[in-house]
């Protein structure tokens, strides 16, 4: 029954993020915490390893090189400091501090504040994306709002092809600091058919709905599952 829960969470969420460009994370972190812990970060990570690979080939005539280098070069010391955080906090306090990044990731996803992509907002981007990432698998929101006003295909292109070079370095980090093993990666293999079944979908259905419905309609799941998540701390 669990394994079936998180199967469906990570279809949603990964049909929301090859239709927006990000999410699966954002929404599937707080509800896998739930079901079991072992799900954040690295099991997620994996399944966002697989999504960005199908997004980033589909829309690879519109990645930018040039554009996300210093993305990457922030991702590296932000991957590392989230990975350290893993080896001082616990159970609980990871719970805690997930609501809190899935909250501040909702406001950051409807913030109306416009940034250029400079070098300097695309470094300290990757840098808070690397340090969110691997601590909590949720990297998406400070490079999605870098580059929210770009265009479309553009935002699904450079997003996804970000997202596997910062996967890589968080899922080598996570196994540094032991928190992707054996355990882990069983819990990954049934969430990779859903991760693509969700790709698969969105991609057929795209023209056929409101993306800007479908992403308050995620932010405000996000808000209700970050909520809940801060609530259970004090439980």
């Amino acid at each position: 029954m669990e394994i079936a829960a998180a199967i469906a969470v990570i279809f949603i969420g990964s049909y929301v993020q090859s239709s927006i460009g990000f999410g699966l994370a954002i929404i599937a972190a707080p509800v896998l915490f739930f079901i079991d812990p072992s799900y954040v970060p690295a099991p997620i990570t994996v399944s966002a390893l697989t999504l960005s690979l199908a997004n980033a080939f589909k829309h690879r005539h519109a990645i930018s090189f040039a554009g996300l280098k210093y993305a990457i070069v922030g991702r590296v010391p932000g991957t590392i400091a989230g990975g350290l955080l893993l080896v001082v906090i616990d159970q609980r306090q990871l719970a805690l501090y997930l609501g809190f990044t899935v909250l501040i990731a909702v406001a950051i996803s409807m913030s109306s504040f416009r940034f250029r992509p400079s070098n300097g907002a695309m470094l300290s981007a990757g840098f808070l994306s690397g340090f969110m990432g691997t601590s909590s698998s949720i990297g998406g929101p400070p490079m999605a709002l870098v580059l929210q006003h770009e265009a479309g295909d553009y935002i699904r292109a450079n997003l996804a092809a970000f997202f596997v070079a910062s996967c890589i370095m968080s899922l080598f980090m996570l196994t540094w600091v032991g928190r992707f093993g054996s355990t882990e990666v069983l819990l990954s293999l049934p969430l990779m058919p859903a991760t693509l079944a969700g790709y698969w979908l969105a991609m057929r259905t795209l023209k056929y709905i409101s993306l800007s419905n479908l992403r308050r309609f995620s932010l405000l799941l996000c808000a209700v599952a970050g909520s809940a998540a801060v609530f259970s701390y004090w439980l």
